[in-house]
């Protein structure tokens, strides 16, 4: 007897998320050939539309592995699927040309060199030994590179470097892991290295190969080169040449901040650093991340100027085929193993990406620029993130690797963009379900960097489509930000207080809809206040639509603005006199001042002169890292905060007691037993571990009275003091172990770089009531 004969079907699907840029037509390609089904694949302004014809059984399997086998670099965010009538009209299944219409598709952010070219760059065989652009499908820049969308090579920085026949025949050919992949090139068709040494240098200028070996063996030497990456340009040098980092911490005005590093390699890693399993898969993943590590004790040959006064190391793996042929290939002469990694900018400016400007803006930091033809059409630093205990991360600075992926957002909002802040500066655009970061731009400071953030923001309507009626700000009538701001809109931009921004960021990270209010704990270093005083201490109950301050942290005078946070030691005298406790000559802070200057500063303080009242907690650790004698004048930004974690984490297990703080946040109390703890001779990573749990077990007391008072029972942590992963993890654990839901930022930063997205749900939501 015959088989009856299954009758076909045909199905229109649609996918939509991160799928252009990816290989997501090769991949559909293949799977509906290996099913032999018929029909065609293509790409859209809103996605991927495919049409698949077939038994039954056979299309309803390629649908399900669409969603379950994407290529590496896809983000499906969703599928659709509509019964067509079968035509019968094909025999095999098509890739078609890009659909060009209007419309939005979600661009891929750069990526780590993928395994497969990294094998190719390493063979004598292959014809991209040593190329050092080698990328495929899987891998590669793309935010950096592209000009427009949809993404295609004629709208992006590769648009001046025409195929050779080899390059255009494998981006052509839908069986080929290069099928469409726009930075496609090779030696004989793609960009080119050149070396550039100073003015008056005895070194002689250099390309390609020679380049490299050049650039290679001045760091060995010693010397500082201005290396041209995917986002911009990097100041390297050997991290175990003494001499040489603390040449370039100097040329460059650093100060004391620590530098991030990069290794050639998981071994190196593993000698300087210590490594956990999560810690592994964040540093390996295609994102390449800087990964703050914790540092070996013993000896690991850095040199001691990397990061002096810190326990934690930001480590970093090569991410560009560059990056990989500049710590050299087997059989390249030796090189060094760890180099120090810095934004190519002066202390302050953005990050340098033009080669012409390069030659300014470096010159004089640099002692050699290994350089390439390449354009970025895209400034993007690092991304930094540290991993918790439980194997979450949390991003403290999220740009390369992440940007410009979108975040799906809980409330639809209007076309709208938000600014930020002046420090840590990224920008968040926003329409419908999703919400696009900028790039991390920095501190708002010079016309250099508000011209970036213009930059930025072009950039970022062109490639998302967006184009904002709404425009949102902080309140900080002196913010850079805002006035650009309102120059953007027009007309007065949607302000939103600083820490109500801080909290919606938690809560829209979370997927909080905003039908009800959280505990807001919002702990920063300076945010204008709704009295027009200096906030950073506080507990708001608060929702999209608007909030209350509960509870905060009792304020204090802050004698001279900027120079006051410079010196800690100020601020610790400054608390101790709100406090009413006397400057007793054998404390630190005391000992840390000149005669002129204590006499100076208490008749600031008598008279108010030069101060402005803050309830700032970052400005509290500050002082009390002074107080305590660990840090009395700060060269960067919460160095004195830093350095008292440090000193608290090396003696957390060893002392489990706490201070008390005074009712609504009075640290009064804290402050006279640290006094009284002095007298005693009670070390300072004692004092430290015991201030930083009188903090903690103060948030988690005040959120049970805001429970009591209001039937909250979800808190969100937020604000740039919680990337302190003592002060986080110690309050996480008290309230959830008090009952709390407790939100922790992830993917968006708690301190000022992930504000935009709470200005842009605030905002949003504001002008829909309107």
């Amino acid at each position: 007897m015959t088989a009856p004969v299954t009758q076909a079907v045909r199905r229109r699907v649609t996918v939509r998320g991160t799928v252009q840029g990816v290989g997501f037509r090769p991949f559909v390609h293949r799977l509906a050939t290996d099913l032999s089904l018929a029909g065609f694949v293509s790409n859209t302004a809103n996605g991927v539309l495919i049409e698949v014809e077939g038994p039954p059984d056979r299309v309803a399997g390629f649908c399900d592995r669409l969603a379950t086998e994407p290529p590496p670099l896809a983000a499906v965010t969703g599928v659709g699927f509509e019964d067509l009538p079968v035509t019968g009209a094909e025999d095999t299944f098509a890739i078609r040309a890009t659909d060009h219409s209007l419309g939005r598709t979600h661009l891929p952010p750069d990526t780590a060199t993928c395994a497969d070219c990294l094998r190719e760059l390493a063979d004598p065989a292959d014809r991209r030994h040593r190329h050092p652009f080698v990328t495929c499908t899987h891998c590669g820049p793309r935010f950096t590179i592209a000009t427009g969308m949809p993404y295609d090579r004629a709208v992006t920085t590769m648009t001046g470097f025409p195929m050779c026949a080899d390059c255009a025949r494998e981006y052509g050919d839908p069986l080929d892991r290069r099928f469409h992949a726009q930075p496609v090139a090779c030696p004989g068709c793609g960009p080119r290295l050149r070396l550039v040494p100073a003015p008056g240098s005895e070194v002689r200028p250099a390309r390609d190969a020679d380049a490299l070996a050049v650039a290679r063996a001045l760091l060995a030497a010693g010397r500082i080169v201005a290396v041209k990456g995917l986002g911009g340009y990097h100041l390297a040098c050997d991290a175990t040449h003494a001499r040489a980092v603390a040449t370039l911490r100097s040329r460059k005005a650093r100060g004391g901040k620590p530098f991030a590093v990069m290794c050639a390699d998981l071994d190196t890693v593993r000698r300087i650093a210590v490594l956990s399993t999560p810690e592994l898969a964040a540093l390996t993943s295609p994102r390449r991340p800087i990964v703050l590590l914790r540092r070996r004790a013993e000896q690991s040959g850095l040199a001691s100027g990397v990061c002096p006064g810190s326990p934690h190391l930001g480590v970093m793996l090569p991410y560009t085929p560059l990056h990989t042929l500049l710590f050299g290939l087997p059989g390249d002469p030796p090189g060094p193993r760890v180099l120090v990694m810095t934004s190519g900018n002066r202390s302050g400016e953005p990050i340098v990406t033009d080669d012409d400007e390069a030659l300014t803006r470096l010159a004089g930091l640099a002692d050699a620029w290994l350089a390439h033809d390449r354009p970025i059409a895209s400034p993007c630093d690092d991304s930094l993130l540290r991993v918790r205990p439980d194997g979450t991360e949390q991003v403290l600075r999220r740009s390369r690797g992440y940007v410009p992926r979108p975040l799906r957002l809980p409330v639809p909002v209007r076309p709208a963009l938000a600014v930020g802040g002046d420090l840590k500066n990224v920008l968040c655009l926003g329409e419908g379900d999703h919400a696009w970061f900028g790039p991390h731009i920095g501190d708002m400071g010079d016309l250099t960097t508000l011209e970036a953030a213009r930059r930025a923001e072009a950039h970022m309507r062109c490639l998302t489509g967006v184009a904002p009626d709404v425009v949102a700000a902080d309140r900080h009538p002196g913010y850079h930000s805002a006035r650009w701001a309102a120059r953007l809109a027009g007309h007065a931009p949607v302000l939103v207080q600083h820490h109500h921004a801080h909290i919606a960021s938690a809560m829209a990270e979370h997927g909080l809809d905003g039908s009800a209010p959280v505990i807001g704990v919002a702990f920063d270093g300076t945010g204008y206040g709704d009295d027009g005083t200096v906030w950073g201490g506080e507990i708001l109950l608060a929702g999209y639509s608007g909030f209350r301050r509960y509870a905060h942290l009792a304020p204090a005078p802050l004698p001279g603005g900027d120079a006051g946070v410079a010196n800690p030691c100020r601020l610790a005298l400054a608390r101790l006199w709100a406090a009413g406790l006397p400057w007793d000559a054998g404390l630190p802070c005391v000992q840390a001042c000149a005669a002129d200057e204590l006499e100076l500063l208490q008749k600031q303080l008598e008279r108010g002169l030069a101060c402005v009242t803050t309830s700032s907690m970052g400005r509290l650790f500050d002082a009390v890292s002074s107080l305590v004698g660990v840090c009395h004048r700060a060269g960067y930004e919460a160095q004195a905060a830093l350095e008292l974690e440090a000193a608290a984490a090396s003696a957390w297990d060893a002392d489990t007691s706490a201070y008390a703080f005074g009712g609504d946040l009075d640290p009064a109390p804290v402050l006279s037993a640290l006094v009284a703890d002095l007298r005693r001779g009670t070390p300072a990573p004692v004092l430290a571990a015991r201030f930083h749990r009188a903090v903690a077990r103060a948030v988690a007391e005040i959120c049970r009275r805001a429970r009591r008072d209001t039937g909250l029972a979800t808190v969100a942590l937020s604000g740039g003091v919680f990337a302190n992963a003592l002060l986080e993890e110690e309050c996480a654990r008290l309230l959830t172990g008090d009952g709390f839901a407790v939100l922790r930022h992830g993917e968006v930063p708690p301190n000022d770089g992930g504000l935009a997205l709470g200005q842009l749900v605030v905002a949003a939501h504001l002008r829909q009531e309107e």
